[in-house]
């Protein structure tokens, strides 16, 4: 990653050259994440031009940035980033958009790392917790897998729209209304979908699902913790799964896009449990079970619904 004095010694003549991936007219809308992309998209629609700095395939916890990139946050009209998620855009946005910014967790609250990293095993809890309170400030950046919460996010990103394009005001406020009522739609799916089924356990190779769990009354079984996909799991953390799937009757072990596949793997050999993919939504790839949010959100609650033995 560059430091931010290499990054400002290239700022002007990058800027002069454009913002890079960014393209046509309107408002520009810098998002550092997939679900916020999809957000601006849908509440922006033709009025706004989006920018996503986490590539496809890539582990947004990892990003750093090219001079492009921070050109492009510099060029923003506003950014929309979850602070904490990613230390590059976090330095990028201080430097050159702080006056340019919603952050969705000053709309809403999150929840502390420490209920959505459901460890069972004394070292795991010391292995995870330290790191993760470190890069997160303790808190779960993951908000987008509550639909709920996304919706509120929907609601001041329209009024902030609106207040830097006026006349595209009302577009903004309808667009949000459409899509706060599929998230609502979405919402009263997963709630109907779980509220009967023979388990409540989730076993999954990164603690990113917290949020689900927290509104669904499930408990999240983490083999890695919330920092990365690229974490490499102690033969204890492994073991202490292990024991909570014999314990529980669990029978499926979620992977995502992602992840070492090979985390699942070993697993799954252990227990005779299936492999599930249960995407986080950090990134949209080729192997992803959808097109967009919402249809992978309605993957996402299929493989529960399997999982979990619902009626």
């Amino acid at each position: 990653m560059l430091t931010a004095g290499v990054a400002g010694t290239l700022l002007a003549s990058l800027t002069a050259c454009g913002s890079g991936s960014a393209s046509g007219s309107g408002v520009h809308i810098v998002t550092s994440v997939y679900p916020l992309e999809w957000l601006a998209s849908q509440v922006g629609g033709d009025a706004v031009t989006v920018t996503n700095l986490t590539e496809a395939g890539a582990d947004p916890h990892e990003v750093e940035l090219s001079p492009r990139q921070i050109g492009t946050v510099a060029d923003a009209d506003l950014v929309l980033h979850i602070r904490g998620l990613q230390p590059a855009v976090d330095d990028a946005v201080d430097q050159h958009a702080a006056d340019r910014f919603l952050d969705p967790a000053d709309v809403v609250d999150l929840l502390p790392v420490s209920s959505a990293d459901h460890e069972h095993d004394g070292h795991a809890e010391e292995q995870h917790s330290g790191a993760d309170s470190h890069s997160h400030g303790g808190k779960d950046p993951h908000l987008w897998l509550d639909p709920e919460r996304l919706a509120e996010v929907s609601a001041a990103l329209a009024d902030r729209l609106s207040d830097i394009d006026p006349d595209h005001a009302a577009a903004y406020q309808e667009n949000h209304e459409a899509v706060a009522g599929e998230l609502s739609d979405l919402s009263a799916a997963y709630t109907e979908s779980l509220d009967t089924c023979a388990r409540r356990e989730i076993v999954v190779t990164h603690a990113a699902f917290g949020y689900l769990a927290e509104m669904h009354d499930l408990e999240q079984i983490s083999v890695t913790g919330i920092d990365s996909h690229h974490e490499d799991p102690s033969p204890a953390r492994i073991a202490a799964v292990v024991r909570e799937i014999d314990e529980h009757g669990v029978t499926t072990v979620f992977t995502s896009p992602l992840a070492d596949p090979a985390i699942a793997e070993t697993i799954a050999s252990e227990t005779g449990a299936e492999i599930a993919l249960l995407d986080p939504l950090e990134s949209l790839t080729d192997d992803s079970p959808g097109t967009d949010y919402l249809s992978v959100m309605r993957a996402n609650l299929d493989a529960l619904v399997s999982a979990l033995g619902c009626s």
